[in-house]
């Protein structure tokens, strides 16, 4: 793993007259980066519901003949990210629980399932080695079968979710958005131009599907569309703790998240870490794509031009067919090709958004003094990666984080860079003009809002 992968994006859609499969497909395309590995979709007609999902991207899961068969007036759209779950059809979303009767996609981690685990066992529920997003599924299909509304049932399995989510939840005549209490993985809602609402991931899906942003769904509320209109009720206070790592890497630029500007975000995190790192150099090289705006920030507060020397091969999203061992080292040629006469001779400021393992930074490193670069600094947009997380983000187990087990300086010599600095938690903080207590920070202070239960041993200080 180079870089930390959010696990999943969400998209929902309801409004009468509306192809809204079609709406869900281009809302899901525009959240292609939060997953790769499979993708799906469920529609409600009002008397059932139907699903097409599988492996891979949006592209290549959805024929037109899918989307025309895909007939209805509510939708929820799932993109996921291959995580140690397991990968394929099995383990796409949405998931469809209790004989068809709910469509629920997940974006988020359940650190603890046993409060979940043990009312569906008191329910004489089976389990069968059902994953987080099943567990709540059951849960809430449970109490549509006793007779309670789409609200009802969420509000009841509600306090069973103990960890992060961001939830579309379907029958089939109501669509459900809910949030965590702390509001880790972000959730917002729009409409489009006749009043029907979307619901997304990130405002950048918004804009795709032409629907204008209405807000943020809080922390621990939930929103429900129905015929009876929009109502929203408060599940929980609000503790927002928003992961700060969707800033660094996760969204996509074009979105807003707390109000905040993406690209301005990281644009100021290169600012910052101009003043922090202040550096003598001919070029800045940013790792394509989200270094990109971090570079520009830096170049602009520093004066040193800005240069894309690393060409990003656009086509290459999932690699299907992997190298082997012997071929490893073509991994990056494959993904990132150095533009030699731009690095020949020249002091490179090289940034990226984040280290986890190294390998594929020291490769980077490798290339631009082999390609004829007489020094590479490697300057991060981010604090050291310490700590792994339980909250949606696939992360290795934290004995192979470089960061836990290396310090700066041997991660410097690791990468064998010329130097190396990592932006500091308070300049990332001070980048999002926002102040630090609104943000989940554990990958970097190992400070978790949401009890780990008995995961905890897996986190050493």
């Amino acid at each position: 793993m180079n870089h930390l992968n959010e696990k999943c994006g969400v998209f929902g859609v309801y409004g009468k007259n509306l192809d809204v499969a079609r709406i869900t497909f281009f809302g899901l395309f525009a959240l292609q980066h939060r997953g790769q590995e499979s993708s799906g979709i469920a529609v409600a007609d009002g008397t059932s519901i139907a699903c097409h999902k599988d492996s891979g991207l949006v592209a290549q899961v959805y024929t037109e003949a899918d989307i025309e068969r895909l007939k209805g007036h509510i939708a929820v759209g799932h993109n996921r990210y291959s995580t140690s779950e397991g990968t394929g059809p099995a383990h796409a979303q949405p998931v469809i629980a209790r004989d068809g009767a709910v469509a629920l996609a997940h974006n988020g981690n359940l650190p603890s399932t046993t409060a979940l685990k043990n009312f569906l066992a008191e329910k004489s529920i089976a389990i069968n080695g059902s994953n987080d997003s099943e567990l709540m599924a059951k849960a809430v299909g449970y109490f549509i079968e006793h007779g309670h509304s789409l609200g009802q049932a969420v509000r009841e399995a509600f306090p069973l979710f103990t960890g992060a989510f961001s939830l579309l939840v379907m029958t089939k005549d109501e669509l459900a958005a809910v949030r965590d209490e702390y509001g880790i993985r972000p959730l917002c809602m729009g409409s489009l131009e006749n009043g029907d609402v979307v619901f997304a991931s990130e405002t950048c899906a918004l804009k795709t599907v032409g629907a204008a942003f209405t807000r943020e769904i809080a922390p621990g509320e939930m929103v429900v569309v129905s015929l009876d209109g929009l109502k929203t009720e408060q599940l929980a206070p609000s503790k927002t703790k928003v992961d700060i790592f969707e800033f660094v890497y996760f969204a996509r630029p074009d979105s807003e998240i707390l109000g905040k500007s993406v690209y301005e975000v990281r644009k100021n995190c290169g600012k910052i870490l101009a003043r922090e790192m202040p550096l003598s150099a001919d070029i800045v090289v940013p790792v394509p794509e989200t270094a990109i705006p971090v570079a520009l920030g830096y170049a602009a507060a520093t004066g040193i031009p800005m240069e894309m020397a690393l060409i990003k091969n656009r086509y290459i999203h999932r690699t299907f067919i992997r190298p082997n061992q012997c071929e490893r080292d073509t991994d990056v040629q494959l993904k990132l090709n150095p533009i030699t006469h731009l690095l020949q001779g020249k002091r490179v400021v090289l940034m990226d958004d984040s280290i986890v393992r190294g390998t594929t930074s020291r490769k980077l490193v490798k290339t631009l003094f082999r390609c004829g670069a007489r020094e590479v600094h490697f300057l991060v947009s981010s604090p050291p990666v310490r700590y792994p997380d339980f909250y949606g983000i696939d992360t290795p187990k934290q004995e192979n984080l470089i960061a836990a087990t290396k310090s700066i300086k041997e991660i410097e010599e690791f990468l064998g860079a010329t130097s190396l600095y990592y932006l500091s938690l308070s300049g990332l903080v001070e980048a999002t003009g926002l102040p630090q207590d609104m943000f989940c920070t554990s990958c970097f202070t190992g400070e978790y809002p949401i009890d780990l239960r008995e995961r905890k041993n897996e986190v050493k200080n």
